[in-house]
């Protein structure tokens, strides 16, 4: 699984996620891909969960990218502790997504199995999705 190899800070805080996406909101690598619709934290478990069903599907044929890395720790103090005795240990690294950001991107297979590709990827994600296809693709 995705996780960071080095943070500056061991345990943020957790933040607010607000707007859209200013970067990565556009196809940069493959023909399609798998935009979301809304605001959400994906976990690295759920991005490998996704490229699983992604790569399976396709038959390993064709490139992928995963545009999103999960780098934010997220803590989680053990079942039946008592309140205080400071912030929990971390529990998962997950990345933050905003509306409009492509999180999956493939080329070299056809437009019916990228969009049934991606839709299987999409199932595995906490988010709404919308499949893209790049503007100069022709079949």
């Amino acid at each position: 699984m995705l996780q960071p190899k080095k943070l500056k800070y061991r345990k943020p805080q957790k933040g607010k996620m607000k707007g859209n996406a200013n970067r990565g909101h556009q196809l940069a690598f493959g023909d399609f891909g798998l935009k979301t619709l809304e605001e959400a934290w994906i976990s690295a478990r759920q991005i490998e969960a996704a490229r699983q069903a992604l790569t399976r599907y396709m038959k390993r044929q064709g490139k992928t990218w995963i545009r999103i890395f999960p780098d934010k720790p997220i803590t989680k103090k053990p079942a039946e502790v008592r309140m205080g005795k400071g912030k929990g240990d971390i529990f998962q690294y997950v990345a933050r997504v905003n509306p409009g950001r492509v999180m999956f991107e493939i080329e070299g297979v056809s437009l019916e199995i990228a969009k049934e590709a991606l839709m299987l990827a999409a199932q595995k994600l906490p988010v709404s999705t919308s499949f893209i296809v790049r503007r100069d693709y022709v079949e």
